[in-house]
């Protein structure tokens, strides 16, 4: 099992992700719940025995690694607006769900009719709430997406990349095209997608202002997301005054408008944030961490022609299937290529 962190230290606790891992072993084991509830109520471990052969069109996989993401325990909780597939075993009655979205597998053996994978070939899932926290699975080949094993695609960006990287990813690329030295600004910055759309900028050679709360370490913070390629990181307590950050960031950006902006937080400083914003910007809600509703003035959208979106990953793969075999490409050859940092993590 490792466990994966945020960005920080133990101030960034609340942030961890954790991810199991499995052995070839003679009977599958797996994470499950038959009702919604706080996960440490309704939770358990199941043996099951080993998969048979694979029927036609199916695929029988070794799950490696399985992370835990703050949305899969919404899943369990049941509030969560993607709902999971139940299934049934003859070890417990009724209906039977397997936690998990997110996961990197190994194909250990192909059903008849199954073209383009193979024994030893990677995976990752393509439908969502498939159930990965299991040490092996039997599932349908269109409800998986091969990876790519370039050298230097570690099992950990592997079976993290269809999620954060992925979100990112959308969030820099379906808005608005932005040319190289151009500027995108985001709060939630040390987040896991905030992370991702640093580097991933980075890699693009575009420009961030990444928001984030004031703290102790403040200073720590800050290095951490420059080495990770943020051009500069400010405080949400720093937007309070508006006249000197509107100042700073037109000094930083030589004049250039900011033409996209990415929100995970809401409430007052997403409205100062978008304050920052030039003309015919884009600003891109993908989260709510502070449960606050999204402000805007309508100013911003009749003198600066303010377009603004919501995402959500979810619904965008079932509308753009064939685009997810370009995205897993492309992530994997970015991560591959030394120009990704791995979530941080340690074996448990």
């Amino acid at each position: 099992m490792f466990r994966k962190h945020g960005l920080s230290l133990s101030s960034y606790a609340t942030r961890l992700r954790l991810f199991s891992t499995s052995v070839r072993i003679q009977a599958s084991r797996s994470i499950i719940y038959t009702q919604n509830g706080q996960p440490s109520d309704v939770v358990r471990a199941l043996t099951t025995p080993t998969l048979p052969s694979p029927p036609p069109q199916t695929v029988n996989l070794r799950f490696i690694l399985s992370p835990i993401n703050p949305a899969d325990v919404n899943v369990i909780e049941g509030v969560y607006p993607s709902k999971p597939q139940p299934s049934s075993s003859p070890e417990v009655q009724g209906d039977v769900f397997v936690g998990g979205n997110e996961g990197l597998a190994e194909v250990i053996s192909v059903g008849e009719g199954v073209k383009g994978l193979k024994g030893g070939d990677w995976v990752v899932m393509k439908a969502s709430q498939l159930g990965t926290w299991r040490s092996a699975a039997n599932i349908r080949s269109e409800q998986l997406l091969k990876v790519p094993r370039f050298d230097g695609l570690s099992e950990v960006n592997a079976a993290t990349m269809m999620v954060n990287p992925a979100t990112a990813h959308c969030l820099l690329s379906h808005f608005v095209t932005l040319e190289k030295g151009q500027w995108v600004i985001q709060n939630g910055a040390n987040s896991a997608v905030g992370q991702a759309v640093i580097q991933l900028a980075r890699n693009a050679g575009l420009k961030t202002i990444n928001l984030v709360r004031s703290r102790d370490d403040i200073d720590m913070l800050r290095q951490e997301l420059e080495d990770l390629g943020a051009t500069h990181v400010v405080t949400y307590d720093e937007l309070k005054d508006k006249k000197a950050i509107k100042a700073k960031v037109k000094e930083w950006a030589n004049g250039q408008d900011i033409r996209l902006g990415l929100n995970c937080v809401g409430g007052e400083s997403t409205t100062a944030m978008a304050g920052l914003l030039g003309i015919d910007a884009h600003l891109v809600t993908y989260g709510a961490m502070a449960k606050r509703p999204l402000s805007l003035p309508a100013s911003l959208f009749i003198f600066k022609n303010l377009t603004a979106h919501g995402f959500w990953l979810s619904s965008w793969y079932k509308d753009n299937g064939k685009e997810q075999i370009k995205l897993v490409e492309e992530l994997a050859r970015i991560m591959a290529s030394g120009n990704f940092k791995e979530p941080r993590h340690e074996s448990l």
